[in-house]
């Protein structure tokens, strides 16, 4: 589990509290995950993490989860190898302190997104033109939460066989919403030009020639290329699932549904060792090919993999559920009863006003001082600047309103927005 600033905001809670509603809050019944992975390399960019003892508190094992997370890297390994240190770290410092499981649970879509920024400002300072695709997602007994830029995916095949993405493809050449955004930022979206006039290949970002709309990185390429990761957050009932989380070594080669069909009734490692081989049989080597599969597995079922299901259930309507504000515990009762998945959260915005929130709870430390809710660092309160305010030239919009920003961290908003050019140099 990632340090924490000491410098950071936070309510003092006492250990024994904090241990006794996290065992208020645990269920007698825990799933087990058994997981594997494999890979095949032919450039050597792709990374990936596998952490089972993270702990919410230090010493409980109640607060246990674990976070498996694909890296693939593109001109160079440095942004790879980079966000495999240190993006854990930083999601983890983005918590306020003395939060109970639900309430981190709650915050954990908002400390993702701090956390997938604060990386890439970090590894932008270096001067490196490197970049990487991130899908990282989060195992916390039965929710799981994934975050992703670029081109990796996971997805979740459950009882019966229904296959769902967890994640978005943040390709130009298939998300239209992210190509006007990235023309309204600034940037221009076209095909490279050969001799002659032809254009050829996928759509791609100029200046730079990068395919993806987000990633981690690429400070050669623009400030539109933005960190801000999809984030999705869903409940699985009691009956468990696989997760799988690929590079597109994979989903070049194999749709969701095949890649899942692919493994039923394998083990976790067999089961990943068997995705990337359909892939390479379907397309061959032609990019670095990682796999992880995740078997979330109820108590007393813990060594069987997922079965192979006799009919494949097309109704995704049946198998996703929208988390119901009202009699909440009663709606999961029912839905983890019928084997439904329950789906907490889903936002995919690139703005960061919108994906920081309103952010009262950790604005502002015990000491009075305000903090930046990217980067952790202490703000006086003249420094701040709202992430809700307009231009950080204007004086518009209640810049009294947390979150608050440092000045760079603010710099690079309206960079990211096409505000401003980036204030960034390659080195």
């Amino acid at each position: 589990m990632g340090s924490r600033d000491e410098r950071r905001p936070h309510n003092l809670v006492p250990l024994a509290a904090l241990i006794s509603r996290e065992m208020r809050s645990e269920k007698m019944e825990k799933p087990t995950l058994r997981y594997g992975y494999a890979a095949q390399s032919r450039k050597g960019e792709d990374y990936f993490l596998m952490k089972t003892d993270c702990q919410r508190i230090q010493g409980n094992a109640a607060s246990a989860f674990s976070v498996f997370a694909i890296f693939d890297g593109h001109n160079g390994s440095a942004a790879a190898t980079f966000s495999r240190d240190n993006l854990l770290n930083h999601v983890l410092g983005a918590f306020p302190r003395g939060l109970g499981r639900d309430e981190w649970l709650q915050a954990l879509p908002r400390a993702l997104v701090a956390g997938f920024v604060k990386t890439d400002k970090e590894f932008q300072s270096r001067g490196e033109t490197s970049g990487t695709t991130v899908t990282f997602v989060i195992v916390d007994r039965w929710t799981v939460t994934v975050a992703s830029v670029g081109d990796s995916r996971c997805i979740l095949d459950t009882q019966g066989g229904a296959v769902s993405e967890l994640t978005v493809d943040h390709r130009l050449e298939e998300n239209v919403e992210e190509r006007e955004r990235v023309t309204a930022s600034g940037g221009e979206v076209g095909r490279l030009s050969i001799v002659g006039g032809l254009e050829v290949g996928p759509l791609r970002c100029w200046p730079g020639g990068l395919c993806l709309s987000r990633s981690i990185g690429d400070m050669d390429v623009g400030e539109f290329i933005v960190p801000i990761p999809f984030v999705k957050q869903v409940k699985l009932s009691s009956a468990g699932g696989r997760l799988i989380i690929a590079s597109d070594g994979i989903w070049d080669a194999l749709s969701s549904e095949l890649a899942a069909k692919a493994c039923r009734g394998l083990p976790a490692e067999l089961a990943a060792r068997q995705v990337v081989k359909e892939a390479l049989k379907t397309r061959g080597l032609k990019d670095d090919t990682t796999c992880i599969v995740v078997d979330i597995i109820p108590p007393d079922n813990s060594i069987q993999p997922l079965p192979t299901p006799k009919k494949q259930n097309k109704l995704r309507a049946l198998f996703f559920r929208k988390k119901s504000h009202d009699s909440a515990n009663k709606l999961s009762k029912k839905l983890s009863a019928v084997g439904i998945v329950e789906e907490i959260f889903e936002e995919g915005s690139a703005m960061l006003a919108e994906r920081l929130g309103s952010g009262e709870c950790s604005s502002q430390s015990t000491t009075g001082l305000f903090i930046c809710a990217v980067c952790q660092v202490d703000l006086a309160p003249s420094e701040g600047i709202s992430v809700h305010a307009g231009s950080i030239f204007s004086m518009s919009s209640k810049p009294w309103q947390g979150p608050f920003l440092c000045a760079d961290c603010r710099d690079k908003k309206d960079a990211m927005e096409g505000k401003r050019p980036s204030g960034v140099k390659v080195a």
